[in-house]
């Protein structure tokens, strides 16, 4: 599948809130902002993959110009895609983004809003924001549906966390808080499964979907490649779902051998990109204070290493852009809906039990001087513990069995750094840098040795 790029891509921070009508700004100190009205009409699939997954894909008209914007979640922000184009439909470069969405069928309108927009730039402590009040009309044709008041305090420049301040006064003048509802969601209305499970093999349930609807939602940012969280978060929800699928084995009686090699065989093509982008980021950071002779020899090793993410990329968008992938999303959805109850009587605690009791075996039998490998398998024991403590809702162990990841995440790619440096070091002039870049990473897999059996330590003492 060919890339193309879009004209735009911003990261969108923003908070919102409503408001009664009538609402006016209190005094916040800000620039009037210039009024404007413009009409947006969303678009979807027939089953509402979009909004399932917080993707939002309206096209936008404002005094004769035509936007299409593609919204994706972004972390704690959103981001925001925008390029001209007509009725005909989405611009290419946006529609080729959500290609996992469209297999099943196109996208058409779904819902049209027309907004009344005003407001002012609010600046507070070194950042600026937007702050606006949309008067919001939900058309059918002429006829006007419904209507509200949103508040969106969008972050122009700056810290994210100054939009808290400005919410804050917003509230004090009658706004009130929102849980960031996008409009579209709003209007549609979707269903909202926010009953209780009725047994542990539907908790499973709940929690295999909710990992799909995170693959789905971090398709596209993958695809575009501008923000390396959606990747992140799509690998992870990944693992999470092969370990669900493990630590749940004994509440279901059906066979999912083959999702769960269909699972570990993406996971392999995410995480290629995804270890990279690690080591990229580490030795990046680690170069910046060297001398300038030294910096200037690791600009060699960084490139190697950008060639080879780049390869690795290119391989990963094959794969996204495959039968095979599309074959694996319907699979998981059918075989999650699909699964049938063991007969076995276990309860969520006993599984998230079992899992710690095989950690904890493996610790016990982790002598003082471990290899790397063992802290490595240690690592991946301690994520399965982690995903089945989550399924039982037990926060206290969740945290604890997290801070042992991250210890032992830190000693596994400090262990690959120094490998990859290793065998970057090569010519004379990146021997030098490499060797003081190990330096470093020796250290930190040092203090790791250190951390992670009281890691371990607080994890079974929360535990019990």
């Amino acid at each position: 599948m060919a890339k193309v790029t879009p004209v735009e891509a911003v990261a969108e921070y923003e908070r919102k809130l409503d408001a009664p009508e009538g609402f006016e700004l209190p005094d916040l100190g800000g620039e009037p902002l210039e009024p404007r009205v413009f009409t947006s009409i969303y678009h979807d699939t027939a089953d509402r993959s979009l909004a399932h997954a917080g993707i939002t894909l309206r096209r936008r008209t404002e005094r004769g110009r035509s936007l299409w914007q593609l919204k994706l979640p972004a972390g704690d922000a959103r981001l925001e895609l925008e390029e001209v184009g007509g009725p005909a439909g989405a611009p290419k470069s946006i529609a080729q983004l959500l290609v996992a969405h469209l297999r099943h069928g196109p996208v058409a309108p779904v819902a049209e809003l027309r907004t009344r927009r005003h407001g002012a730039l609010v600046a507070r402590n070194g950042s600026t924001a937007e702050v606006t009040i949309d008067d919001v009309s939900v058309m059918d044709a002429l006829r006007v549906v419904e209507e509200f008041v949103e508040i969106e305090v969008e972050l122009k420049q700056g810290k994210p966390k100054q939009l808290g301040a400005i919410a804050n006064e917003l509230e004090h003048a009658g706004a009130r808080p929102t849980d960031g509802t996008p409009k579209l969601f709003r209007v549609l209305r979707l269903p909202v499964d926010d009953r209780a499970p009725t047994g542990p093999l539907d908790a499973l349930r709940i929690q295999l979907r909710a990992q799909l609807r995170t693959v789905l939602a971090n398709d596209p940012g993958t695809r575009l490649g501008r923000d390396p969280e959606s990747l992140h978060d799509m690998r992870v929800a990944v693992r999470r779902s092969r370990a669900l699928l493990r630590a749940g084995q004994p509440l279901y009686a059906n066979d999912v051998s083959g999702l769960t090699e269909e699972l570990r065989w993406v996971g392999e093509k995410l995480g290629a990109v995804r270890d990279l982008d690690v080591l990229l980021e580490r030795l990046r950071a680690e170069t910046e204070d060297l001398d300038p002779a030294d910096r200037t020899a690791s600009r060699a090793l960084l490139r190697t290493l950008e060639r080879r993410r780049t390869s690795a990329r290119t391989a990963l968008l094959k794969v996204l852009g495959g039968d095979r992938y599309f074959a694996l999303l319907d699979r998981f959805a059918a075989e999650v809906d699909a699964l049938t109850p063991s007969g076995v009587d276990v309860t969520l605690d006993d599984l998230a039990k079992r899992e710690l009791k095989k950690l904890r075996n493996a610790v016990r039998a982790t002598g003082a001087e471990p290899a790397d490998d063992e802290l490595h398998a240690l690592r991946k024991r301690g994520k399965r513990v982690r995903y089945a403590y989550e399924l039982a809702g037990k926060d206290a162990v969740v945290k604890r069995a997290k801070a042992l990841q991250d210890v032992l995440g830190e000693h596994q790619d400090s262990v690959v750094a120094e490998t990859t440096l290793r065998n970057l070091s090569s010519a004379p002039e990146r021997a030098i840098v490499a060797g003081r870049l190990i330096e470093r990473e020796r250290a930190r897999r040092a203090s790791a040795r250190i951390g992670w059996r009281k890691a371990w330590n607080r994890l079974a003492r929360t535990a019990k």
